[in-house]
């Protein structure tokens, strides 16, 4: 039955997805990059990820996509000054995207299976938010930092792009 919820929930997610990159209106790519980030959390819950899938939801369904949806709906975008801005990069940014997702998955494939078996016999006992924290408060502290002040920054400067509008 697990096997079964598993590819409900990918076929969603893979669906949802297709939507967000081939649909038109601006509007709807939001929302149904929300439903993907949806699925993806109920995928972790079914991993037992039970901390990365409510962080799933929190930060990129509930926070990102919502100021996406706001910046979509303030900014009001027109279809056509975004496909005369778009057409001209789409090809060359789908190409430098698949060759960096290309990397990625080699990089994962060689390096994956030398590392995981250390780490995961040293860490049996502790739960996975224990874990996550663990490592985000020692090993990954400045990155942490770094990527809240670009967030910060992101948010200053929508608002202050919003307000010269007016």
């Amino acid at each position: 039955m697990e096997l079964v919820y598993f590819y409900i929930l990918s076929f969603i997610v893979v669906v949802s997805a297709v939507f967000v990159v081939f649909l038109r209106r601006p509007l709807h790519n939001v929302l149904f990059m929300i439903l993907t980030m949806i699925g993806v959390a109920c995928l972790m819950l079914q991993l037992e990820a039970e901390f990365i899938a409510m962080v799933q939801l929190i930060v990129y369904a509930g926070a990102v996509m919502v100021l996406f949806l706001f910046v979509v709906m303030l900014v009001n975008i027109t279809q056509a000054d975004l496909l005369s801005q778009l057409s001209a990069v789409r090809g060359w940014a789908g190409a430098l995207v698949a060759f960096a997702i290309f990397g990625v998955i080699l990089t994962v494939f060689k390096v994956g299976g030398q590392t995981a078996a250390p780490q995961a016999q040293a860490a049996q006992h502790l739960t996975n938010t224990e874990l996550v924290a663990r490592e985000l408060f020692t090993t990954y502290l400045l990155p942490f930092e770094v990527a809240s002040v670009l967030l910060l920054a992101a948010i200053i400067g929508a608002v202050i792009l919003v307000r010269k509008g007016r």
